[in-house]
């Protein structure tokens, strides 16, 4: 793409509301301008009550590349694909949709597999890993997803609702049934990888979401909150020694898998941050 749409343009629509939030399209859309591909993400602030029926229209589309979902859309877009990955199952929800060769919609989520591919490109092992996941929700599973496909050993889950944690461990059974899983423990000592997956961290006071002090230094620490470059947790494991990765280092990851699901050329999240026209 050199900065003007054509009749060959392929679009990406990116579905959700608010669209005022919309970061998506800052950075996908100065990536494909600067490397000359037809695509763009279009914002598409569809409203809840019309999505059932937009979404399978908006796929018919010639020039349909894929759509990537955010909320409140997560969830209803299960309801409407004709093939979902394993994530998307054990999520519940799904965040990227594209049309197949047959016409299908097939769904994935990504959430998990962005985390999954900073731990990784930070020169740390996923497969063997002992893991700590605080925070049970649609993040929290999309992660537990993603590690658990990539070969963690052992994953303690802990959520405010025991509930939680308790369904999304029988769904990660469901297709891994050789992970081992607690439930209930925000302990992360015998951890090799410890993520914050709550909402903890967002505003001033908040509490450390687990007793950082007995995080060890080799661990690997991860957070989800994206408002700060590095919040007092992780900041906190930092001084302990600790690996870290940002909750913007999960937005930058996972957006190489989507360009691959979208059968759009790939790229490295640093050359996405380079042409990023993020603001506010």
């Amino acid at each position: 793409m050199t900065g003007l749409v054509s009749g060959h343009t392929r679009v990406i629509a990116h579905l959700g509301v608010p669209t005022g939030s919309f970061r998506a399209p800052m950075i996908y859309n100065p990536y494909f301008e600067a490397k000359g591909i037809d695509a763009l993400v279009v914002p598409m602030g569809c409203e809840a009550a019309d999505y059932p029926a937009f979404l399978p229209l908006v796929a018919r589309l010639r020039n349909f590349a894929g759509a990537l979902v955010t909320m409140p859309h997560k969830i209803t877009t299960v309801g409407l694909l004709d093939q979902a990955s394993p994530a998307v199952e054990i999520c519940g929800a799904c965040n990227a949709v594209r049309r197949d060769a047959e016409g299908r919609l097939v769904g994935d989520m990504f959430d998990g597999e962005g985390f999954a591919r900073g731990v990784l490109r930070k020169g740390r092992e996923i497969r063997g890993a002992s893991v700590l996941i605080v925070g049970s929700g649609g993040v929290g599973s999309a992660i537990a997803a993603a590690l658990a496909r990539a070969g963690a050993a052992r994953i303690g889950l802990h959520d405010i609702d025991p509930a939680q944690s308790e369904r999304l461990a029988a769904r990660l059974t469901r297709h891994y049934p050789d992970l081992e899983i607690e439930i209930g423990s925000t302990d992360p000592t015998a951890r090799d990888i410890v993520v914050n997956a709550t909402p903890l961290g967002m505003k001033v006071g908040d509490p450390m979401p687990l007793d950082v002090d007995r995080i060890r230094s080799e661990s690997f620490v991860g957070e989800v909150v994206m408002s700060d470059a590095e919040t007092p947790f992780l900041a906190a494991a930092r001084a302990r020694g600790c690996v870290t990765q940002e909750g913007t280092d999960m937005l930058f990851e996972q957006i190489p898998a989507y360009l691959e699901f979208f059968e759009l050329p790939s790229t490295t999240p640093e050359e996405l941050r380079r042409l990023a026209r993020l603001r506010v």
